[in-house]
């Protein structure tokens, strides 16, 4: 199962019961103080998957590393090819 299956897979299972819920379709009678929970339910899945997703990028912004001989080739490779141009009439 994909990522994208799983995570529609449990959007439609947590919305289906958030429906049957709110909407008291299975007649349960639910309280007013844990119906006045349920209800704004899909807004604080909305706050934290805001508030994971922020840490998630942040925490991999930090983290990012670099990657120095990656660098020091490139640098080469780029002094490799001005030398190379220059040998053929490019003047920089």
């Amino acid at each position: 199962m994909t990522k994208l299956a799983e995570w529609l897979l449990g959007l439609i299972l947590l919305g289906g019961a958030w429906v049957t819920l709110t909407f008291d379709l299975l007649g349960l009678n639910i309280p007013k103080a844990c119906w006045e929970v349920v209800w704004p339910f899909p807004v604080y899945l909305l706050v934290a998957f805001g508030c994971y997703s922020l840490g998630t990028v942040g925490y991999r912004v930090a983290t990012f590393n670099d990657c120095e001989d990656a660098a020091h080739e490139l640098q080469a490779q780029i002094r490799e090819a001005k030398k190379d141009l220059k040998g053929r009439g490019l003047n920089f």
